[in-house]
This record gives C-alpha cells, structure tokens and sequence, in this order.
C-alpha cells in the first residue's frame, strides 16, 4: 500500500472520529433546548406581573425616593454583568457577547466612567483573566441550566455594590451584556441598563394589559419597594440568564450541525482521493505486469 492511500485512510479516520463527537453534541443541544424554551416561557409570567407592580406603585405614588431608582452622578465605576458559557462547542455565542461588552466598556469609557466586570461563565473569566482584566464578581456552572438561587445570589451581589461607594468598592450604575432568545436560527447579544431603574412617564393608552391598578401596599409603599425591587432585578437577571442558556443551546446545535455538516464533507472527498489513489496504484501494477509479461515473451522471442 503506497504512502499517500495509507495518509489517507488516516485523514478519514480522524474526520469519521470527529463527525461522531460533533454529532453527539448537537443531539444533546437539540434535547435540551425545548426545555430551555419552555423555561424562558414559563418566567415571563412572574417578570411581567412583578413589573406591573413595581410599575403601578411608581406611577401612583408621586415623589417616589429609593436608593435603586436614585441616579448616582458623583460614583463614576459601572458594573457591566456580561454572561457567558461554561462550555465552547457553540460557535460566535461567546465572541458576540464579548465584543458588545467591550464596545459598552469604551464609550463608558469615553463617557468618564471606570467599567467594572462582573462574569458570568468560564469562558468570559477566561478570557478576562488571561488579559489581566480586574473583576468585580465571578459566578460559573450553571450557564446551561441556570436556577433561581444563582440569580439571586448574582443580584444581592450587584445590589450590594450599588449602595455602596466608589470609595467602598461600589458602583454607580449596573449594565448588563447577554444573547437573548429568538428563534433557532437568531439569538441576539443585548446591551440593557438594569440599574438605576429609570422611570418614564407615558400616557395610559389602555394597552399592554389596560391601566395600572390603584394598589394598597401594607405597611408602606417605601416599605415596600424595599421588597419589590431586589426582587425585580433578580427576576430579570433570571430571565436574562435563561434567555443565554437557551441561546447557547442553539448555537451550540447550529455549530455542531455545521462542524457535523464539514466533517462529512471530508471524509467524502478524501474517499474520492483514496479511490483514485488506490485505482492509480492497481493501475500502475497491471502496467507493471503487462510490461515485465512482454519483455518475457520479447526475451524468450530472441532466444528462439
């Protein structure tokens, strides 16, 4: 067998391995990701309700104060939460979200903010790590199957800082960088304020549910905006990590499709190329035996 069927066979070897690896992850992707969507269906409920809330308190309520909705001109650090994967295997997933992140980090930047990191996922510590980049706060093993007790734990972290100072290691305002949940084939990384919360005034247009309730909180409305809002901003920071895990399902589904797809696309061609190497080889042994048979019969044709 010559040298380049023998390089060959191993090429195809090494792509039959690779196609089964890339095959398999795309079927786990594929089984988990209806249940990420169902996840992200089923919080929507619970963040709008609470948001009605929250919203509905505001608006009937002139002369609302709470540190959360308080602007903080005189703390110039800003968190930036930017959520990653643990795991690679899902295309540009990683790198989009990354790059929003640094575009948002140089106009605070440009702005006369000092950006702050907080990471969620190995990947994006990785990269920051490897860059010598400070973080704030760092959170990972749950990209995939985030639950409630890490967003928690994620928005007393963020909470706590803004209250305090940039003397004490506070920030002043809190960004988040994530992939939000489109469709299979569209995920899209978004930039979002979450605090301090910004309040907008708006005529009721009987729209998005009708108009807002005339609620009676007990004790107090302060009092209870103490509770309220904690707990709104880590109902979104869930939302917004159940909205990455589903998007990193199906990045992770459409990479390995395709890295599937390329594999397959190998071992076909370098099929060909061992088929015609190997027909080459057979080729120039029949030529080898009809030309040594005809020097025989030349030969023996002399000797008579």
């Amino acid at each position: 067998m010559g040298a380049q069927l023998r390089l060959l066979r191993r090429k195809i070897k090494s792509a039959q391995s690779t196609a089964k690896i890339t095959r398999a992850q795309e079927l786990i992707a594929t089984s988990r990701i209806s249940k990420a969507q169902e996840r992200v269906a089923a919080s929507k409920p619970y963040a709008e309700k609470i948001t009605r809330a929250l919203s509905a308190l505001v608006s009937h309520r002139s002369g609302v104060d709470h540190p959360l909705l308080r602007e903080q001109p005189e703390d110039k650090r800003s968190a930036v939460l930017i959520v990653t994967s643990d795991r690679g295997f899902c295309g540009g997933y990683n790198a989009n979200v990354i790059r929003e992140a640094e575009s948002l980090m140089a106009l605070l930047r440009e702005q006369g903010r000092e950006p702050v990191p907080y990471v969620v996922g190995n990947k994006g510590l990785t990269w920051y790590r490897f860059r010598g980049r400070d973080i704030g706060g760092e959170w990972s093993g749950f990209s995939d199957r985030p639950d409630f007790a890490s967003a928690e734990r994620i928005g007393r972290k963020l909470v706590e800082d803004f209250l305090k100072t940039d003397a004490e290691g506070g920030v002043g305002e809190i960004h988040v960088v994530y992939t939000e949940f489109v469709s299979m084939l569209t995920q899209e990384a978004q930039v979002k304020r979450l605090l301090p919360l910004q309040i907008e005034e708006v005529e009721d247009s009987g729209k998005a549910g009708g108009p807002l309730p005339s609620y009676d909180f007990e004790p107090t409305a302060s009092q209870t905006l103490d509770l309220l809002l904690p707990n709104y901003i880590e109902s979104r920071i869930f939302n917004m990590l159940l909205q990455g895990a589903a998007s990193e399902l199906a990045a992770r589904r459409r990479a390995m499709k395709s890295a599937t797809d390329n594999a397959n696309d190998l071992i076909g061609l370098y099929s060909r190329q061992a088929n015609q190497a190997r027909q080459a080889e057979i080729t120039q042994e029949i030529s080898e035996i009809v030309g040594g048979a005809n020097a025989l019969a030349d030969a023996g044709a002399g000797s008579e």
